[in-house]
């Protein structure tokens, strides 16, 4: 019996933090990891030996420099999904996800995004892009539900 394949992928810092929560999960498929290359995550590829890839680290606040980021990362993206061809992608956000997901939806995988925790009361950018289109939508906080209607209410990731 083959696993279901299945793709990690968040930015940095806390998505990445609430994404890794479910580290226990990875085994039971054919995974592959996907995040933002900072140094605070560098021990990923130790940790998960040939599961990670890295997109390159940009935010939107460095105005000059996201645009050329964020256009490599989409290419980067599609070149990933297409060595990987996951059956599901499942994202706690942010933008490095955006485009990924995208591309999964086009070509035939199942979207499962997590919102993250951070948010209580408001939709975030990526959240708001992809709820349309993902096949389950998970919220950590009941009042999410009322943002999201379609929403499943998941918990606390943590």
């Amino acid at each position: 019996m083959n696993k279901k394949s299945v793709m990690f992928i968040s930015s940095t810092g806390g998505h990445l933090e609430e994404l890794l929560q479910l580290d226990k999960m990875f085994k039971k498929y054919d995974y592959h990891l996907i995040t933002e290359k900072t140094k605070s995550n560098e021990y990923l590829s130790l940790k998960y030996k040939n599961h990670v890839d890295y997109l390159i680290y940009g935010t939107k606040y460095h105005l000059l420099s996201y645009p050329l980021k964020l256009f490599f990362n989409c290419f980067k993206s599609l070149f990933l999904y297409l060595k990987y061809t996951p059956d599901y992608i499942i994202t706690t956000g942010t933008h490095t996800a955006g485009p990924m997901c995208c591309i999964g939806k086009i070509l035939g995988s199942k979207i499962i995004y997590i919102e993250t925790f951070a948010n209580i009361v408001t939709k975030t950018s990526t959240g708001r892009l992809i709820y349309p289109f993902s096949d389950k939508f998970i919220v950590q906080w009941e009042s999410m539900k009322k943002i999201y209607p379609k929403s499943d209410f998941g918990g606390w990731i943590f």
